[in-house]
Parts: structure tokens; sequence; C-alpha cells
């Protein structure tokens, strides 16, 4: 095989794998905590707080089903010219809807085109997030050295915790320097609009790069395929069925955990909104100490078994969603959702190598987001609105149970795999 070796340091490579996919996450999550406070009112005012809740939530879902366009489209550009410009384009669209939705006037502005522009903006937030997840992991694992995929795949896969730990940070700093009115008039926008100096320094990272050894072999080798979406759907479509649906869990598991839990916190059980924040900044701690870990273990056991004990543990803890979430505790709650997190850091860590290793290269970039993606679809687009007419209809149980199926799907499309974690990068 011919060997082209990386001219990009691997710091730089792991700092570009980072740092883009924070950024992005960190827009991404901005908006869900958006949706929870302050979307409602301020784009579908006039009913009730429970039709805004409902309303905010289906906004937040119409990102999720961009993200498996935003996939096939820059996964599409990547498999035929590289990773590295892919990459660059996928941050400067997420980063300009981002902003642009800092910038968008609300209802009592422009009417009923606000949220209209609203739902075409968190559409263009879905394309770039969609594009950027398979590029991230890819510059990861195509650097990687042999046996450390699962290692070099957690870079990418540490940024939702970091993104997330930036995006709450960001509504903790309006809380203490804004009133409750300033925030709902102005100070929400102030996160989306910091986004733009964000995306300037993802962008100056990731241009230093040079493209992958593993997609540079490719090119040497005239491999690229003509239509990649097509060649996968052709021989490859199991694959991609069963890394969607092995995704679902990790999706449900956090979307539950934070966009779902702060709206019932602070809503329902009247948790103050910073303090509801603070304790979701310490749960989201242990996701992030969960990652590494699970990471590892996946190159030394392999993806399959951790995956596999992972699943089942998040499947049973589900069970103690509407005895620690209907306490009213802090405490109680804080000790849910870290466990949770971790759970969801646990099942996600392996996810960062076993995707990419499910398709040749080729046809990776096509082929890991688009799973990944409409693993978002089934697992996170529509889990904060089911969550809240599960609770509005029967009871916070009913929502321990959602998350239940979404365990048992995974588990099932896991156990159905092969092990990945010695397939040839060729």
């Amino acid at each position: 095989m011919t060997h082209i070796p990386s001219t990009s340091s691997i710091p730089r490579i792991a700092l570009a794998s980072f740092i883009g996919t924070a950024i992005e996450f960190y827009d991404f999550y901005i908006y869900g905590m958006a949706a929870a406070l302050v979307i409602g009112p301020v784009f579908f005012p006039g009913s009730n707080p429970a039709a805004q809740a409902l309303s905010a939530f289906l906004t937040f879902a119409v990102a999720f089903i961009a993200r498996p366009v935003g996939a096939m489209l820059f996964g599409h550009f990547g498999d035929r010219i590289g990773r590295k410009a892919t990459l660059a384009a996928s941050l400067l669209v997420m980063g300009i809807s981002t902003t642009l939705i800092g910038l968008l006037p609300g209802y009592d502005v422009i009417g009923e085109w606000a949220p209209v522009l609203l739902c075409l903006l968190r559409f263009g937030q879905g394309i770039g997030l969609g594009g950027e997840w398979g590029g991230a992991a890819l510059l990861a694992t195509e650097n990687a050295p042999a046996g450390k995929r699962g290692w070099y795949g957690m870079f990418p896969q540490l940024d939702p915790p970091v993104g997330f730990l930036c995006a709450t940070g960001s509504f903790l700093l309006t809380a203490h320097f804004l009133s409750e009115q300033e925030f709902r008039d102005w100070g929400w926008r102030l996160p989306f609009l910091a986004s733009s100096i964000l995306v300037v320094i993802g962008l100056y990272v990731r241009l230093a790069l040079a493209e992958t050894p593993v997609f540079a072999r490719v090119i040497l080798k005239h491999q690229q395929a003509g239509l990649p979406l097509g060649e996968m759907l052709k021989h490859h479509a199991v694959p991609l069925v069963l890394g969607a649906l092995a995704m679902v869990v990790c999706y449900a598991l956090f979307y539950i955990s934070t966009v779902f839990s702060l709206s019932y916190g602070t809503a329902t059980l009247h948790i103050p909104r910073q303090q509801f924040l603070v304790m979701l900044c310490v749960a989201v701690l242990f996701m992030a100490a969960a990652t590494p870990v699970s990471a590892w273990a996946g190159d030394r056991l392999g993806r399959r078994p951790v995956l596999l004990i992972a699943g089942s543990a998040a499947f049973l803890s589900s069970f103690a969603l509407e005895p620690m979430l209907a306490s009213s505790s802090p405490v109680m709650i804080t000790a849910f959702l870290s466990m949770e997190l971790f759970l969801m850091g646990a099942t996600f860590a392996p996810m960062g190598a076993l995707l990419p290793e499910l398709f040749p290269s080729e046809l990776r970039y096509t082929g890991a987001g688009t799973a990944y993606n409409l693993g978002g679809i089934l697992g996170a687009s529509f889990a904060p609105y089911i969550a809240q007419r599960l609770v509005n209809e029967g009871g916070l149980a009913w929502v321990g149970g959602y998350v239940s199926c979404a365990a048992a799907i995974s588990l099932l499309a896991v156990y159905r795999m092969h092990e990945t974690r010695d397939n040839d990068w060729a």
C-alpha cells in the first residue's frame, strides 16, 4: 500500500478536528437552550406557555431534518475533492446561520416572517453541522496510527461537552449581568453573535492543514466515486442503517437530559434558570470524563463490546428518570443528569472511529456523516417535543420509557454489527 505521510503535526490535527466541531456544537446548543428558555415567547407569542414550548421545540427539530442533507451535500465534495476545503465550508455555513439568528427580529417587529426566517436559518445550522462531524472524524482517524483510531476519533467526540459548557457559560453570563427582562428583550442574542468571532478562529486553524494521507492515497489512485451517495446506497446500505440506529441512544440521552430537562426544570419545577444551568454544567463534566475512557476501551476491547455494555446501562438508567427528576431536589436531579450524560459519553465516544470504519475511503465522508445525522433525526430531532407531549399526556414515566426504547433500538443495531476495530482503511 502506498504510504503518504501527513504534513500536518499531530497537535495541529487534533486541534483542528476539535476546535471547529466544538464551535459548531456551541452554535447548535445555544439554540437548544434558547428554545427551552426564550424562543417561544419571542417568535410564537399569543399562545399559552405549553404551546410556545412545543412550537420552539419544533423549530429545534428542523435542523436535525437538515443535517442528513448537509451530510450528503458536504460528503459528496468531501469524497470528491477532499476533507480540508469541505470542513472549512461547513463551518462557514454554520457560523453565518447562527449569527443571523442573533440578528433576526422577533414576531412583534416583522410578524409571521419571524418564525419563517427562524426556521430557514435553523435549517442552515443543520446543513452546516451535518457536513461537519463526518469530516472532523475523518480528519482525526485518517491521521491516526495503527491501533489508535478510537483514541484519535475521541477528539471530535469531546466537542459536545465542550460546546455545551461554552454555550451554558454564555447563558450564565447573561443571567449574571442582565435582568430577566433584558435577557428576554435582547440578551439572548449575544451568544449567537459571539459565534462570528469563534468561526474566524476555527477557519484560521483549519485552512492551515494538509489533506489526510488516506484521502491523498485515494486521489493518487483516482479512486474517487462519481456519485458517492449513489455508490453508498447501492453497496453499503446495511452499514448505513445500522450506524444510524446505533446513534439513536446517544442523541436521546443527550437531548432529554439537556434541552427537555432544562425546559421542565425551569417551567414546571420552577428551579431558577441560572441554578439549573449550573447543574447541567456539573453533569456535562461526567460526559467529558466518560469520553476518553470509552474511546480507550474501544481500542483495547473493540467498539462493539463497549457499546453493548454502555447501551444496556442506558436502558436500565431510564427507570430512574421519573423518581429523580420529579423529586424537585437539585442534588437528585444533578445526580440523574450526571448519570445520563456519563452514559451518553460512553455510548458516543466509540462512534468517532466506528462510523468511519463502516465505509471504504472513497465513500467514508458521505457514509459516516449520513449515518451520524440520520441517527439524529431518529434520536434527537423530535426528542424534546415528544418528551413534552409525553409529560403532558402521561407523565415523566413515559419519558423514561422513550429513553428505554431508544436504547433498545441502538442495542439491537450494535448486536447486528460486526466488530470494526481491525478493519483496513483500504
